[in-house]
């Protein structure tokens, strides 16, 4: 392995370890052990759940190729997974909030668990089915667990400051850390002992179990409507008129389609980015690098939203126009470098720019999903805070499920651009957002008045 690669990860490592060693007491909050033993129990699930996602991330591809699959086949298998989460994205939130966070989060379990068995059959059908599966839990997992946390911790009485500290730890270890160590670990499995390509999937059904059995014994239920007289149909109509009622929601929903969006899309393009000749690139050592840039940003927001000032809603457009910069990099080097027309080799010195710049746009990452998470908390209204976040999901699903529609119809520089575009868009918007924060103090959204307009509204019909 090249002595680049170790740079970088050796020098991510080290600013890692500054920040966080020095920390102050001014970066850190004081909180009790009550809320210390809460936000650990919810730290370890999250972990296991991150843990049981980020097994099968990387062998996906690898493992239905190795079943002879085609990469049009492929694709349409891709395509399913977010087509699955659009659909059923909704409804599953809508039933997280009236039937509980709780058993929504246990039917992530099991419904991963289910998508992790079909993986042992190589008949399409059978995958195709393990796809949609991994569409509902994907949706059940970035709306039901961190739900339930937000309704939990006020429930408790807990500080509403003290919630950034459990988003923070949570993207720390859940996206860095975690995501590390089961790159690590499924290389063990499949390379070092040989169990072949399904050999993570399994492990990632057993994190899922432990984490199902933590659960089961130890979390209690909350609701978002418990009312029995409130149906499906009801709900999204409340849901939508939330958001049509409330800029702020409007706009929070926006930022984060573009943003998860351009973020899903570089998922598909950065080995493509950096490998254009296929060049020998290390791609496991390289994802660990970029989620170790993911950690770098989760520390560096756990100390922005520790202070008083500046307010997330300031920082981030400084964050959106940063991530904008860096996937603008394959543009600019495309121009500026002469392309190598050598087949294989080691990395060229335009992806050795492209891997640095990359390390920031993953930074960006890790101090995005804490913070959206706050701005959701404070904005999203509790009784149906699943509904509106799958809502959410709904306009970044139907992107993605284009451009895999469409990943060769297109120059890798015009993605690129189109996502950089995006996250522009999203610095524009947050710009938006924290004028309307700072010109009004916001009340709380009047949601029984928008629930009340909603039935008579579907009495009408």
């Amino acid at each position: 392995m090249e002595l680049f690669y170790f740079l970088v990860f050796g020098g991510l490592s080290a600013v890692v370890a500054a920040l966080e060693l020095s920390k102050s007491s001014k970066d850190r909050i004081n909180t009790p052990s009550a809320f210390n033993a809460f936000k650990n129990n919810y730290l370890l699930v999250y972990s296991l759940m991150m843990a049981g996602d980020w097994l099968q991330g990387p062998y996906v591809y690898y493992l239905y190729s190795q079943y002879g699959f085609g990469k049009r086949d492929i694709g349409h298998l891709f395509i399913a997974g977010f087509g699955s989460s659009m659909l059923f994205g909704t409804i599953v939130g809508s039933l997280a909030d009236k039937q509980g966070r709780k058993r929504a989060s246990i039917t992530y379990c099991i419904t991963y668990i289910l998508s992790c068995i079909t993986k042992h059959s190589p008949q399409y059908k059978v995958l195709m089915v393990g796809r949609i599966l991994g569409g509902i839990a994907t949706s059940l997992l970035f709306s039901a667990f961190e739900s339930w946390l937000v309704a939990e911790h006020n429930k408790r009485g807990f500080e509403q400051q003290w919630l950034s500290i459990t988003f923070s730890k949570a993207i720390f270890l859940g996206n860095g850390l975690v995501a590390i160590v089961s790159g690590l670990f499924g290389n063990l499995l499949v390379d070092t002992l040989g169990l072949g390509p399904v050999s993570p999937f399994d492990a990632a059904a057993c994190f899922l179990a432990i984490g199902m059995a933590i659960i089961m014994s130890s979390w209690s239920e909350n609701y978002g409507d418990p009312s029995e007289n409130k149906d499906l149909l009801t709900q999204f109509k409340g849901a939508a008129v939330a958001i049509a009622s409330d800029e702020k929601i409007a706009l929070l929903g926006a930022i984060q389609s573009l943003f998860e969006g351009s973020m899903y899309t570089f998922v598909f393009l950065w080995t493509p980015a950096l490998s254009p000749n296929g060049e020998d690139i290390p791609h496991g050592f390289i994802f660990a690098t970029f989620m170790l840039s993911s950690m770098l940003g989760s520390s560096i927001a756990s100390r922005l939203m520790a202070q008083s000032s500046p307010k997330v809603e300031s920082y981030m457009q400084i964050v959106f126009v940063i991530s904008s910069a860096s996937l603008l990099l394959p543009i600019i080097t495309s121009f500026l470098i002469a392309p190598s027309k050598v087949k294989g080799g080691s990395i060229s010195f335009s992806g050795c720019i492209l891997v640095v710049g990359f390390c920031a746009f993953e930074a960006c990452v890790g101090i995005f999903w804490p913070s959206i998470m706050k701005m959701r908390s404070q904005y999203i209204p509790e009784e149906a805070r699943s509904t509106i976040m799958n809502f959410f999901r709904i306009p970044l699903n139907i992107f993605v499920c284009i451009v895999l529609y469409n990943v060769d119809g297109f120059p890798m520089t015009i993605m690129f651009g189109m996502c950089s575009i995006f996250l522009f868009v999203a610095a524009i918007l947050q710009r938006r957002l924290m004028t309307i924060v700072e010109s009004q103090k916001s009340k709380p959204q009047d949601w029984t008045a928008l629930e009340r307009s909603a039935e008579e509204e579907s009495l009408n019909v």
